[in-house]
């Protein structure tokens, strides 16, 4: 099969609407330029669209006319590289996803350890954030968790306990090899975030892994995250206020 019949029966099974780039279909290089040649046909026959050099989408058809392909697919293209996750969605956007806060805001961070993403996509502008750990998707949702930990003061119109409550309940549902994992990637982040995780850890009966942070902490720092004992009645273990 030559380079542009097998770019169209790729491009064939593209749904609508989802989009795409020249690392999508998988192209060597020596057939980059008949690959360019090939879409570029295929854009002037209607069939995709062209959003941004080297983007493309296939269109979808409403009632109401043609749609543009959705701002998290759009997103892709910045947190994947050759179908491996390179950086995920913290901040603001992530945390009214999870239901911390009522805000939304058109800035989306994507963190990443290697890249610097800054761009707009859509109506969103990207910037970036750290990520303190290499990211890899299974990964994602135990930094996720812990970008909440690390952010959890300044979460917009969060009510604190409610917040620890969250966690807890996060936490508490993960498998064992999970549980270590997050040990494991919390060491890698501010002290302030293993000591909130140790007495989350602490108060789910989880010791020996609690114990394993404490043992990273100096005991005479103190952090305040404004959730009261009644809800974490460890906290005081921790210095935390």
């Amino acid at each position: 099969m030559n380079c542009t019949a097998s770019i169209k029966t790729k491009v064939a099974r593209i749904n609508t609407g989802e989009v795409f780039t020249y690392d999508t279909l998988s192209i060597a290089q020596n057939e980059f330029s008949a690959a360019a040649k090939a879409l570029s046909r295929l854009v002037a026959d209607g069939v995709i669209r062209r959003y941004k050099k080297g983007v493309f989408y296939k269109p979808q058809q409403t009632a109401f006319g043609e749609l543009e392909p959705r701002e998290d697919e759009l997103l892709k293209k910045y947190l994947f590289k050759n179908d491996s996750q390179v950086a995920y969605i913290t901040g603001v956007r992530l945390y009214n996803e999870f239901g911390l806060t009522t805000q939304i805001s058109n800035v989306v961070r994507l963190a990443s350890r290697d890249k610097v993403i800054k761009t707009k996509v859509g109506n969103l502008v990207v910037k970036p954030a750290r990520s303190y750990v290499p990211v890899t998707e299974k990964n994602v949702p135990l930094l996720q968790l812990l970008d909440v930990i690390k952010d959890f003061k300044n979460i917009p119109d969060m009510d604190k306990n409610k917040g620890a409550i969250f966690l807890k309940e996060r936490i508490e549902k993960l498998p064992e090899t999970d549980k270590n994992k997050l040990i494991d990637f919390a060491k890698a982040y501010p002290p302030k975030v293993r000591a909130l995780l140790g007495a989350i850890l602490e108060v789910l009966s989880l010791n020996e892994l609690s114990t394993s942070l404490k043992q990273s902490i100096n005991f005479l720092s103190s952090f305040k995250f404004g959730i009261s004992e009644s809800t974490l009645p460890t906290l005081s273990n921790w210095n935390i206020s």
